[in-house]
Parts: C-alpha cells; sequence; structure tokens
C-alpha cells in the first residue's frame, strides 16, 4: 500500500514540474513591450531666416526746396508725391510667437514738386520770383523689425535711420542769383538757372503684414511715416508692398 502512494506521489510531483515553465521562461513573459515612436507632425510655419526681395510703393509729403542751395531764405515748404522702387535685405529671427529683425532697403525715388514762390529773409520778401522744383530721388533705410508670427500670418511694427537724397531746381527770369553755393547750368541771359542737392538724414517709423505663401516665399504690405532733415525738414509717408525670399531658415 505504502510503495503504490509512493509511486503515486512520485508521478504528480514529475508530472508538475515537467509542466512548470522556467525561470528563465517566466522572466522573458515579464519583459515590457516595445513602445512604438509617436508619429511626428510637420514643423509649424517659422520665419527665421536671411531673406531678400523688391518693394515699390506711393510716397506724399512736403519738403523746403531752398536750404538744398541755401539757408538764407525763410523755411517754405513744397508738397510732392511720387513712386519709389528698390531692393531689401534682411534677417529675422523668431522664438516662439516673438519674431526680432534687421531690414534695409535702398530704393529709387520719383517724389517731384513745384511752386512758383518769393523768397523771404527775416520775413522781408524779396525783389525776384522764383519757379522752385524740389524732387527726392533715392531713399535708404535700416530698421528693426518687431512682429508676432501666427502661422503663415506675420504682424510687424518697424523703425530706424532714414537717408533721403534731395534736390531742388531754382530759376528766375530776372537775372538775379538766389543761390549761394550752387553749381550754374545752362546759364543764359535773362534767365538763370540753379542746381542743388543734398543728403538729409533722419527718423522712420511704421508697421506691416506679411503672409508667407511657403517657407520661403512671402509678400508684405507697410505703411511708413519718415522725418529727414539737414537745415530744414522733409516729411514723407510711405505705402509700400514687397515680395522676400527667404532661405537658410533657422531651427
Amino acid at each position: 500500500m505504502r510503495t503504490r502512494i509512493g509511486l503515486i506521489l512520485a508521478m504528480v510531483m514529475s508530472t508538475g514540474f515537467a509542466g512548470a515553465p522556467s525561470c528563465s521562461a517566466a522572466a522573458a513573459d515579464l519583459e515590457p513591450m516595445p513602445i512604438k515612436a509617436a508619429p511626428t507632425t510637420p514643423p509649424a510655419f517659422n520665419w527665421s531666416g536671411v531673406y531678400f526681395g523688391v518693394n515699390g510703393g506711393g510716397d506724399w509729403g512736403h519738403q523746403d526746396p531752398f536750404n538744398v542751395l541755401t539757408n538764407r531764405f525763410d523755411s517754405v515748404n513744397i508738397d510732392y508725391s511720387g513712386s519709389q522702387v528698390g531692393g531689401t535685405a534682411g534677417v529675422n529671427v523668431q522664438v516662439s510667437y516673438l519674431l526680432v529683425g534687421l531690414e534695409a532697403d535702398l530704393d529709387w525715388a520719383r517724389l517731384r514738386g513745384s511752386s512758383i514762390l518769393t523768397p523771404t529773409v527775416l520775413g522781408v520778401p524779396q525783389a525776384f520770383t522764383l519757379n522752385a522744383t524740389t524732387n527726392v530721388d533715392w531713399d535708404l533705410s535700416v530698421r528693426v523689425r518687431i512682429g508676432y508670427a501666427h502661422e503663415n500670418w506675420l504682424y510687424y511694427t518697424t523703425a530706424g535711420v532714414v537717408v533721403l537724397g534731395a534736390s531742388t531746381d531754382l530759376t528766375t527770369v530776372t537775372g538775379a542769383n538766389p543761390c549761394t553755393t550752387v553749381t550754374l547750368i545752362g546759364a543764359t541771359p535773362g534767365m538763370l538757372t540753379c542746381h542743388g542737392t543734398d543728403k538729409r538724414i533722419g527718423a522712420t517709423v511704421g508697421g506691416g503684414i506679411e503672409y508667407g505663401f511657403t517657407q520661403n516665399w512671402s509678400a508684405k504690405v507697410e505703411y511708413r511715416y519718415t522725418m529727414a532733415a539737414s537745415l530744414e525738414a522733409s516729411q514723407m509717408s510711405q505705402v509700400l508692398a514687397g515680395i522676400n525670399y527667404r532661405f537658410g531658415l533657422m531651427p
């Protein structure tokens, strides 16, 4: 009897140990399952990078024609208007929604105004009348841009320094010389023509909106108010549009 019971227990124990998983198999079952990486999404639109472009638009304002030639006349302003076109270069750095950039424009301008004037000295009218034509021939500005970037849209303010190339032509039919340090051109009996040029340095401030069609191409519209001076001030409003190509995007 005891022999039978011993044989049965031995068979049960051997069967149980044979069916039990080994320690190595159990450890393998406890290893964590590999986790699949989350799908990546395309990066959001980023304005960072160096860019070049073209710009153009319309301008209007007024300036004193006399100080281009002499400082002895009282201040007189002539209204002018016209257009400008040129090139743009700049760089943007975007951090989150904030954009900081530096931009420069160099434009050829055709801003012109004319008037018939009787100059005064210390408020006393002079004995001759002048046909005055005043121009802005070119425009150079270097500006900081600070903006809010929301996907493809950029809303920004801009401010910096500006240099205007001004010129004036004065004529009189009396033969009197209204000019001091000037270049005489085409002088004939009974008529004297005076021509002078001047570089006026000042400030410009404004704002605009820019839209990115792709990560590289964008278009903008902006308004700027400019005031520049040598002896007298030139004041000008500008509405400009431009197209930029941006490359070398920063991370």
